[in-house]
């Protein structure tokens, strides 16, 4: 049976990568299984992304993608049903301390502002990355390419100063977290976290059920974040549990 309806899937084609060394895991090799969206923001482009997203894919920019490797299938996605989230004692201790921020559902633009803040998280976090090496044009282009239904959810303090930003896509019964980054001169804070507690938050004032957080790897330090969000669904061959 198809995850997608016929009158969207009909157009789509999807594809496999070639064999890459895994970023996650050193000893293993990824491929993946993608298709691109239209890439014009319209409401196929949110549908499929939508499906997809709830069939274990994720987007990047205008590629929508899963893990399809010959040998390892460590690569789980996982979701939050908003609804029964419990914080723990030391989610509750960062939103207690990250009161005085207040979320705005941004446009989706490149300004001087939001690129300096992503310059200055992929230098303190990521300075080996391709992605430490975007110029603003790119950084633009990380913003719309592949837009589907896709909001920019950004903190700031009571000064107005920009602290931390997600991209996220409505995706139907939730929002899937894309991308974020955060200032990191504020490690106290825990902004990573408490971005994904604000989408949380956003998805329960909109009555969506879900928080799609994209994989989870339960041998990567990398991943160990997305465990705090309890409970925490995982999908397996039997589907969401």
């Amino acid at each position: 049976m198809s995850i997608l309806p016929p009158n969207l899937a009909s157009d789509l084609q999807f594809y496999l990568s070639g064999p890459l060394p895994c970023p996650y895991l050193p000893e293993q090799v990824e491929r993946k299984l993608f298709t691109r969206i239209q890439n014009n923001g319209s409401n196929s482009d949110a549908s499929i992304n939508g499906a997809l997203c709830r069939a274990g894919f994720r987007r990047s920019q205008d590629i929508i993608y899963r893990p399809a490797c010959n040998a390892c299938n460590a690569c789980i996605p996982v979701r939050v049903p908003v609804k029964a989230f419990l914080p723990s004692r030391s989610l509750k201790r960062v939103a207690a301390r990250n009161r005085d921020l207040r979320k705005e559902d941004a446009p989706l633009q490149s300004s001087a502002e939001l690129f300096g803040l992503f310059c200055a998280y992929q230098k303190a976090r990521h300075g080996d990355s391709d992605m430490a090496h975007m110029t603003e044009a790119d950084f633009s282009a990380m913003l719309k390419e592949g837009r589907a239904d896709t909001h920019l959810f950004c903190l700031r303090d009571g000064k107005g100063a920009l602290k931390g930003c997600m991209i996220a896509d409505a995706v139907g019964d939730g929002f899937s977290a894309v991308y974020s980054f955060f200032t990191p001169a504020e490690p106290r804070r825990s902004l990573g976290t408490t971005l994904i507690l604000s989408l949380i938050d956003e998805a329960l004032d909109r009555h969506k059920p879900f928080v799609y957080l994209g994989y989870w790897i339960a041998k990567t330090r990398k991943m160990a974040y997305k465990s705090r969000f309890q409970p925490l669904q995982f999908l397996g061959p039997n589907g969401w549990n």
